[in-house]
């Protein structure tokens, strides 16, 4: 009895987890040196949690980002995203894992400079194979959830970084996505276009929304509701 109530008590902590991380390694050789970017980390973020990611320059918080959204993978341990183990796919899979999972959002907005903020929007759904119909309808709801659907017609040339931003918000939100993994969002913002991101990040957190966001910014890292750290590839909880 004891033993099942053991068992069912880590199957509901399982299915609780977005992501696991258990012993993960990630080496690089530089120089002619091993390097250690991430040295046995361990990690849990469960679904509809804030979390911060906070490390130095150098620290690895480049590494665990990669592995968390499924752009390198791990040389030792197991990690797992919504219960699927990720070591077990092909690139191809893991493309198909990140399109369909998690909504990158990068420091650099990443946004196609020949395209209007909606064509931007639009493209993963088009990857996806999404009706024309449906893509146009999905598109409008997003712009409109960051206030940008009056300027869905211009290209990124055309509009500030916060307004960039927000396109690049919008094109994680139009998947709906189980996670949003955010790369030091506000670092080319100035700070009061940084904070009505951070507002942005906190609504879409109250709608039930599970967000990773890196970052080096104390300041920023604070506003999450937990706050990891990372130094020498080593992963720790800030008290």
């Amino acid at each position: 009895m004891e033993v099942r109530a053991r068992c069912r008590h880590r199957a509901d902590s399982e299915v609780a987890a977005m992501i696991i991380f258990q012993d993960v390694c990630k080496y690089y050789q530089i120089g002619g040196e091993e390097v250690r970017a991430l040295d046995h980390a361990n990690m849990r973020i469960k679904k509809g949690e804030f979390v911060s990611i906070i490390g130095p320059s150098g620290s690895g918080k480049s590494t665990l980002m990669n592995i968390i959204g499924c752009l390198d993978v791990a040389d030792c341990g197991e990690y797992y995203l919504d219960g699927q183990e990720i070591e077990k796919y092909s690139e191809r899979e893991l493309g198909r894992i990140r399109n369909r999972k998690i909504g990158f959002i990068f420091q650099n907005f990443n946004l196609i400079q020949k395209m209007t903020a909606e064509e931007n929007v639009e493209l993963p759904l088009i990857y996806q194979g999404i009706h024309a119909s449906e893509r146009k309808k999905r598109v409008m709801e997003a712009l409109e959830k960051v206030e940008l659907s009056s300027r869905m017609h211009h290209k990124p040339t055309e509009l500030s970084g916060g307004q960039q931003q927000r396109v690049a918000i919008a094109r994680a939100l139009v998947t709906s996505p189980s996670l949003f993994l955010a790369d030091e969002p506000t670092g080319n913002l100035d700070s009061r276009t940084g904070d009505d991101i951070m507002s942005l990040f906190h609504e879409l957190h109250e709608q039930g929304n599970t967000i990773v966001l890196i970052t080096h910014d104390n300041k920023v890292a604070k506003q999450a509701v937990r706050r990891i750290h990372i130094l020498d590839g080593h992963v720790k909880e800030v008290e």
